[in-house]
């Protein structure tokens, strides 16, 4: 049988009895509290709706152009019309090119429509006043005698116009007028040397030529000098000059008459001269190149007969300078066996004999000139070698375009 508890006659508190005892009543509100008690009223009094940006934009753009002064209105306004008016304008010029291009290409017989650019402003004033400030015109690739004229570029000055009213031009009256006319190196390249010989500037008024030229089946290293000049109101003239031609390293032709010209041997020929038995006595053998070379017979019996003397003969600087000074070209056609040992082609020699200087010159003449217009006169100013080719300054007064 269990044993009964013993019960404590005190009985244990109760813990929310005591949590209760410690409460000090209702607390009071804080500032923070106030505060936010004012937030949720304000909030629940005015409900939250989208700003209405359109409207107010709208507003605020109207009153700002209604504010502006009616000074600025009318600049505005002017400044839209000046727009409008510039641009009809460049718009009747662009028309007024275009036909005067085509005019020009009709009268003048051109494979292209020149570039026609009509200067000053307003146009459309000075068509009213039948008068036209400047009007530039550039025609490309003129032929003009055997070359051609890569531009001619010129821009006529106070241009009186024939016309009735501001949609009929009849034709123009030119007082005055300026330009230039180009010939490029890369045209007289392609003209006049066919691809074998190359024209560079040499200074201002100079020329040079450089290249091969095909004779009687060789080959001719080619080098001349042009001197440009002008000739006369409206002509260019060449002066060839300083013409040569390179039989390899052995020879050298220079057209002409003086001792200097013909055909010589170079210095490396007489080297080989000397050095060669066989060619010095075939030249030693002829009495006429004996007696243009001015050795005397007796030493060159022994040369002949002595190898040790032909080699000092052949040796000397006096031989080599008159073995150099033989015109070979009037030896050729008496000597052809001579010429051939020398290593000459004598049908060679033959179409050297008639190339001569004119014959040369023609081949490489810069020369033109400029057409003789029916009224008025063309007249070239200056001429000048740049870089890329000649360029010649010209001048006209007079002119008279159409009817």
């Amino acid at each position: 049988m269990r044993t009964p508890h013993h019960l404590d006659a005190h009985p244990r508190p109760n813990p929310y009895e005591e949590l209760a005892a410690l409460d000090d009543g209702p607390l009071e509100e804080t500032p923070l509290d106030e505060f936010l008690t004012e937030e949720r009223d304000a909030g629940a009094e005015d409900a939250w709706a989208p700003p209405d940006h359109r409207r107010g934009g709208k507003r605020r753009r109207k009153n700002r152009f209604a504010g502006l002064p009616l000074a600025v209105k009318a600049v505005v306004g002017l400044v839209v019309l000046a727009s409008f008016a510039a641009l009809g304008d460049r718009w009747a010029v662009l028309y007024a090119e275009h036909r005067a291009a085509d005019t020009l290409k009709d009268r003048l017989d051109l494979a292209a429509a020149p570039e026609v650019e009509i200067g000053g402003f307003p146009f459309l004033t000075q068509l009213a006043d039948k008068r036209l400030d400047s009007v530039k015109v550039t025609v490309p690739d003129v032929a003009a005698d055997r070359v051609s004229l890569a531009k001619v570029s010129a821009t006529a000055h106070d241009v009186r116009l024939n016309a009735d009213g501001l949609t009929s031009v009849r034709g123009a009256d030119v007082p005055r007028f300026d330009g230039d006319v180009q010939l490029t190196f890369a045209d007289l390249n392609r003209e006049l040397g066919a691809s074998q010989v190359k024209f560079t500037g040499e200074g201002r008024d100079r020329v040079r030529a450089n290249g091969t030229l095909p004779v009687a089946g060789h080959n001719l290293r080619l080098r001349a000098e042009a001197r440009i000049q002008r000739q006369g109101e409206r002509g260019i003239a060449t002066e060839i000059g300083k013409m040569r031609l390179d039989i390899g390293d052995l020879a050298t032709y220079r057209p002409g008459t003086r001792a200097s010209e013909g055909l010589h041997l170079t210095p490396k020929g007489t080297a080989d001269l000397a050095r060669e038995t066989r060619k010095a006595k075939a030249l030693l053998s002829v009495p006429a190149i004996v007696q243009r070379m001015g050795v005397p017979e007796a030493t060159v019996r022994e040369a002949l007969a002595d190898d040790g003397k032909l080699v000092e003969l052949t040796g000397s600087p006096r031989f080599a300078r008159q073995a150099a000074g033989l015109n070979l070209i009037d030896l050729a056609l008496e000597n052809p066996g001579v010429m051939r040992r020398l290593g000459l082609d004598p049908d060679l020699l033959d179409s050297l004999a008639g190339l001569t200087r004119p014959v040369l010159a023609d081949r490489l003449s810069l020369a033109f000139e400029l057409p003789e217009p029916e009224q008025g006169n063309v007249r070239l100013q200056d001429v000048r070698v740049e870089e890329d080719g000649i360029r010649v300054r010209v001048s006209g007064s007079g002119l008279t375009v159409g009817k």
